[in-house]
């Protein structure tokens, strides 16, 4: 009996062992996001094991805004960066410090994701619309961020002058939503996610969304030069997200009718992991799916043209253009 228990254990001691060096053989990886429905994937990735499964061990890094994720991305204090577009981004890009290597959020028709928002005073004003935002005092992250260059489309498509909107850079989003909420600025661009607590409370006011405006590819997967050096790292990293973002696609967005995902018995599972990453119920998760390519494709003539705007505006380094900042080897070009 002795002799069966310690064969037992030796075998119990192997198994574990074995287990060990699996994990020892795992690449690790720092990926840096945002707590937004518009990582959909990598929260799913992480949480149901694609990204064990293929051979990684992530440690996810949070960020309250897109441009300090480029930053740590540059520097070395993660290795991966997946979050929205911003001229600080593509002037980091520029100077050969990052390579973007997948597509992630767009902003599509139908699927609510960042929204331009009024202040209750505002609105009272007579700002009902998002073209009624010329001349107004608008909150945004960052000069040049993902936001900034949502509102440059809409005086676009508009024939107002931006110049002639006060853009008022609050560095984050928590700070944007509280200066709307407390009416010193007049509107706001933010995530469905941050602005609906503002609007379930009555502290702000829906104009409308950007991708019903203004359509465009919002954010992607980048990388250092030294990340991308370890090819492996970075190939296994881009397949457990494809699959995360066929999943995503082919469960939650395909069932989106009117903004909004049902709660089911097929959709649930992924829905919680995405309000367990965001902080969010699963009813408020259900309005701000945000777009992704099911084979993660990079819209690569409307990164050329968010280039070429931000030199435009000066918040750019000229002297560069897309090829310069895309990894071909990597992006799935749509």
């Amino acid at each position: 009996m002795m002799r069966v228990a310690r064969l037992a254990l030796a075998g119990l001691l192997m198994i574990a062992a074995s287990g060990i060096a699996r994990a020892d053989d795992l690449l690790k990886a720092k990926v840096g996001v945002l707590r937004l429905s518009s990582s959909a994937p990598v929260f799913i990735a992480q949480d149901k094991g694609y990204f064990h499964e293929a051979g990684l061990d992530v440690d996810l890094k949070f960020f309250d805004a897109a441009q300090p994720i480029a930053v740590a991305t540059t520097s070395g204090d993660i290795d991966f960066g997946v979050t929205a577009f911003t001229a600080g981004l593509y002037n980091l890009a520029g100077k050969g410090t990052l390579k973007v290597i997948g597509g992630m959020s767009r902003e599509k028709a139908g699927y609510p994701l960042i929204g331009y928002f009024a202040s209750n005073n505002a609105y009272a004003a007579g700002l009902r619309t998002p073209k009624d935002l010329a001349g107004k005092r608008v909150a945004v992250t960052q000069v040049g961020s993902s936001f900034h260059y949502s509102l440059g489309l809409l005086a676009d498509k508009y024939g107002f002058k931006l110049s002639e909107t006060k853009v008022l850079p609050l560095q984050s989003l928590s700070n944007a939503a509280a200066a709307l909420k407390g009416e010193t600025v007049d509107a706001a661009l933010l995530p469905a996610s941050t602005a609906r607590k503002l609007i379930d409370d009555g502290g702000a006011k829906l104009l409308g969304w950007v991708g019903d405006e203004t359509p465009w590819q919002l954010g992607a997967v980048f990388a250092s030069p030294k990340t991308l050096a370890n090819k492996p790292l970075v190939t296994k990293l881009l397949a457990a997200l494809a699959r995360a973002d066929r999943e995503y696609h082919d469960v939650i967005l395909a069932a989106v009718a009117d903004g909004k995902a049902p709660i089911n018995e097929a959709t649930k599972p992924l829905l919680e992991i995405i309000a367990k990453y965001t902080n969010l119920p699963v009813e408020q998760v259900v309005g701000n799916c945000a777009y992704i390519d099911p084979d993660g494709k990079l819209d690569v003539k409307n990164v050329a043209n968010q280039v070429e705007w931000l030199q435009a505006q000066g918040f750019v380094d000229k002297g560069f253009g897309v090829d310069a900042i895309i990894a071909k080897d990597y992006v799935k070009p749509d």
